[in-house]
């Protein structure tokens, strides 16, 4: 897929046939050094992108054209660490092209988000997420969904439970549940949720997050074949 010069910088907007752009993307694109009458693209998150030149206004240069969304869809849902390590795992699943991506409350989450904090937390992950959309040059944006409890993640049509001894990664479950940096419980564990590997080496939860990403998404894209031998 190629969304018109390579190069162009690449902004979401709400309408594809008035194309407005915000305040943010001005100063984003002025600090790309973009100027009046260069190329960009631009999609509503939904499928839907077209080139256009910047100006005031912003000009559309060709027709709309529409990118359809890769199946199966992929799902990750991850248990948040401390510090900024949640913005990290949801900046690098969407340059993966994940499609969902869920916040997991494990029994030994160390970071819960409770209340008056999972709005604000949700904005800032789906304003990191826009950007890494905007970056990786992408037409769908990804999903990213309130946080959910394990009892409930464990029953997502598709859902495993990464874990050392686990099987390989399959397009057959895409949906990935992450653990937190202690581990799940005993429950948690004997819950019947398929069980599903990431390698031979210890992995941290943001780290495990990303390389399940990456495996399924690979195996979706034809990058590899899925072969076990």
């Amino acid at each position: 897929m190629t969304l018109g010069a390579p190069h162009a910088p690449h902004l979401f907007v709400a309408d594809l046939d008035c194309i407005e752009l915000t305040d943010a993307d001005v100063h984003h694109l002025r600090v790309l050094r973009v100027r009046a009458g260069d190329e960009i693209t631009v999609s509503d998150g939904a499928g839907r992108w077209r080139p256009a030149r910047f100006g005031a206004p912003v000009v559309a240069t060709g027709e709309v054209a529409f990118v359809e969304r890769l199946q199966p869809s992929i799902t990750i849902a991850f248990a948040p660490v401390k510090g900024d390590r949640p913005e990290w795992v949801v900046q690098k699943l969407t340059e993966l092209g994940v499609d969902t991506i869920v916040p997991l409350v494990a029994e030994r989450s160390v970071v819960v988000w409770r209340g008056d904090r999972i709005p604000h937390q949700l904005d800032r992950l789906r304003r990191v997420s826009r950007e890494a959309a905007m970056q990786s040059r992408q037409c769908w944006l990804p999903d990213v969904a309130a946080p959910i409890a394990f009892r409930d993640a464990q029953r997502l049509g598709g859902a495993c439970l990464a874990h050392p001894g686990g099987g390989p990664p399959s397009l057959d479950r895409p949906v990935v549940l992450i653990g937190p940096e202690g581990g799940w419980s005993d429950a948690e564990l004997s819950a019947e949720v398929p069980r599903v590997g990431l390698g031979p080496t210890t992995l941290r939860a943001e780290t495990a997050a990303v390389a399940a990403a990456a495996v399924l998404a690979a195996l979706r894209s034809g990058l590899v074949d899925g072969h076990v031998g």
